[in-house]
C-alpha cells in the first residue's frame, strides 16, 4: 500500500477509545497512516488539517455528530467516507449515504473486513485533472461529463459530487448503451471482493439523480431497467 515513500492516510473519528485504537492497529499493520480523534469537532479539525485519503467516521459521535461531520466534509474534501453505525437501521445508512458517505459498515463488525474496504478503495485510480479536451467529454443533452477535468456541468454549471457519484456516473456514461447491474457496478466501483448489501448502489443512484434534477419515473440521464441496473439514456 505505500508507493515511494507515501503511506495512504487514514482518519479514525470514533468516541470508543479502546476500538478506535484496535482499528488504528490493524490499519498500521496493513501499512497505512492512523490518526485517531474522538469526537465530532475534532474530526472534522483533523479532516480539514491532515487532508486523509480515507475517513472512518462513526454515527454517534459526541459534540457534532457523524452526520453533520460528513456534511461539513464534502464543503472541502472528496475523500472516502466509510460510515460506521451502532444499529443495523436502515434509515441510518441512508441519511450517512444522503450526506455524502460512499459506504457504512454496521457495529459489532470485522476489523479485517474494515481493513479489506479501506484497502479496496485505494486500490481506486487516482484521477489527474487535465484540460477539458473533446476526447474526454461526454455530452448526455444538457449534461457534460468531464472525465479528465473529473467534473461535471448540467447546463453549464458545476455540479458538486461526491467521489462515488462521480465514479458511477463515469462508469455508465462510458458505456451508454450497456446495462450496468448493482453487482457490475460494485466491482468496478468498489471493488469485486467487496462484502455487503448491492442496495448501497441504489442510494448512490438516488442521491446522483437529485443532483442532476433527474426524475427517475421520467428519467433523461440515468434510466433503472427493471430486474437488471442501470444505463444512461441515449436519445
Amino acid at each position: 500500500m505505500t508507493t515511494q515513500g507515501y503511506s495512504p492516510s487514514v482518519l479514525i473519528v470514533e468516541d470508543e477509545a479502546d476500538l478506535a485504537e484496535m482499528i488504528k492497529t490493524y490499519l498500521q499493520r496493513a501499512g497505512l497512516d492512523a490518526n485517531v480523534v474522538h469526537t465530532g469537532p475534532e474530526g472534522l479539525q483533523a479532516a480539514q488539517r491532515l487532508r486523509p485519503d480515507v475517513v472512518i467516521l462513526d454515527l454517534g459521535l459526541p459534540g457534532l455528530d457523524g452526520v453533520e461531520v460528513c456534511r461539513q466534509i464534502r464543503t472541502f474534501s472528496d475523500c472516502y467516507v466509510l460510515m460506521v453505525t451502532a444499529r443495523d437501521d436502515e434509515v441510518d445508512k441512508i441519511i450517512g449515504l444522503s450526506v455524502g458517505a460512499d459506504d457504512y459498515i454496521t457495529k459489532p463488525f470485522s476489523l479485517r473486513e474494515l481493513v479489506a474496504r479501506v484497502q479496496a478503495v485505494l486500490r481506486r485510480p487516482r484521477l489527474q485533472h487535465h484540460e477539458p479536451s473533446a476526447a474526454h467529454m461526454r455530452q448526455f443533452g444538457e449534461l457534460i461529463v468531464d472525465v479528465a477535468g473529473h467534473r461535471v456541468l448540467l447546463k453549464g454549471t458545476p455540479v458538486a459530487l461526491t467521489r462515488t457519484e462521480f465514479d458511477l456516473l463515469d462508469t455508465l456514461s462510458a458505456q451508454p448503451a450497456v446495462v450496468r447491474t448493482r453487482r457490475q457496478i460494485l466491482d468496478q466501483i468498489w471493488d469485486e471482493n467487496w462484502i455487503g448489501d448491492d442496495h448501497i448502489v441504489d442510494v448512490h443512484i438516488a442521491n446522483l439523480r437529485k443532483k442532476l434534477a433527474d426524475d427517475a419515473a421520467d428519467p433523461r440521464y440515468i434510466e433503472t431497467v427493471r430486474g437488471v441496473g442501470y444505463r444512461m439514456v441515449v436519445r
